[in-house]
């Protein structure tokens, strides 16, 4: 059973004495997120029938981070959008599921062509539709800005909002607590 968020933002949710925060982090093998409201500030830009979304760039390489270091990424988003598949293909993200239905059905179907379970899975949200996956996921985010059912059922929320480097946040204490943080620092300072 998850507890209710007590903490801060930046502050992950009190666990059972057997289990630390870094332990759940060291079994990250898949981060997966919403889009809106997570990798985007939740505004859609529409302009003669084409949408624009924002997307932060220190997000897309916390992203390619994660990939790099073999965790694998994926987005399971609600709502079609082809702006969306193109920055996924960008970022060469491993998992892109975009449709209307269950957020829980798409991510067992992730989980089952990965071999992984739910207990692998650090999951970032914002909304109500994300709250089937937080409820499961070994690792549940939610980001500043998120609505507060899932600000409650969140063991983290981070700093930042959504589309303003939350998803880095997340990906950079994924990747500091399973001790590969450092070696991106020195490939990166060659």
């Amino acid at each position: 059973m998850k507890k209710k968020r007590t903490s801060t933002p930046g502050t992950p949710v009190a666990l059972s004495p057997e289990e630390s925060w870094r332990a759940r982090l060291e079994r990250v093998a898949i981060f997966l997120c919403d889009v809106d409201g997570v990798l985007t500030d939740a505004a859609v830009y529409v302009s003669g029938g084409q949408e624009l979304k924002r997307f932060n760039i220190q997000d897309g390489l916390g992203l390619v981070a994660l990939r790099k270091s073999g965790i694998k990424v994926g987005w399971v988003s609600s709502r079609p959008s082809e702006a969306t598949a193109h920055r996924a293909a960008d970022l060469k993200i491993d998992f892109l599921h975009q449709s209307k239905g269950s957020k829980v059905t798409a991510i067992e179907e992730i989980l089952a062509r990965t071999g992984l379970d739910w207990d692998r899975v650090c999951y970032a949200g914002d909304d109500i539709v994300d709250l089937g996956p937080l409820k499961r996921a070994g690792v549940a985010v939610a980001v500043a800005n998120a609505v507060p059912e899932v600000l409650a059922a969140a063991h983290y929320v981070t700093r930042a909002p959504g589309g303003q480097g939350a998803v880095r946040e997340i990906a950079e204490m994924i990747l500091k607590a399973q001790d590969k943080w450092q070696q991106l620092i020195a490939d990166h300072s060659k």
